[in-house]
């Protein structure tokens, strides 16, 4: 029989409160959610090891996922990153007061602009991923791969019929 957890005596108590109800979904879902509050403090810990707030490793992520020379215009990090145009300014400004990008004058359009990650920026997100990558294998190091996978490809599957 498998080891109980808190969602297991949450549902006891609502099935019991109300027996009218199919508690089903709540054995994923209140899991996931459980599982993601977890997650989100791991991920502030390991940025805050690497000197980043969670919204700056967000963006220094974008540009270096983009590859060099680390850069991308503000639309492209306002699409990446899911926040409004007059966040993503804010966000810039205060990293570049940190000295995490730069601006730059898009050399293909002398009226746009570009963001660039500095050097210390590159090394702040390469630190917080490492950070990142080896805590949640540790994480995942008490599931055998093959269940790894199956529980990717079933969040993955949950994940695309939410879209």
């Amino acid at each position: 029989m498998p080891q109980r957890d808190e969602v297991d005596r949450i549902i006891e108590a609502w099935s019991r409160e109300r027996p009218d109800l199919d508690f089903a979904p709540l054995h994923v879902l209140s899991r996931v959610g459980r599982l993601a509050k977890h997650l989100e403090r791991a991920r502030k810990a390991a940025f805050a090891v690497a000197g980043l707030e969670p919204w700056e490793f967000d963006v220094l992520s974008a540009l270096r996922k983009a590859g060099a020379p680390y850069q991308l215009s503000p639309t492209a990090l306002v699409q990446q990153t899911m926040v409004s145009s007059g966040t993503m300014t804010n966000r810039i400004d205060r990293m570049v007061a940190r000295a995490l990008v730069e601006r730059r004058t898009d050399p293909n359009d002398g009226r746009g602009m570009i963001v660039m990650m500095t050097a210390t920026g590159r090394e702040r997100v390469d630190g917080a991923i490492t950070s990142l990558v080896h805590d949640e294998k540790a994480l995942l190091s008490r599931m055998p791969a093959g269940e790894q996978e199956r529980l990717s490809s079933l969040l993955r599957k949950l994940s695309l019929d939410g879209e």
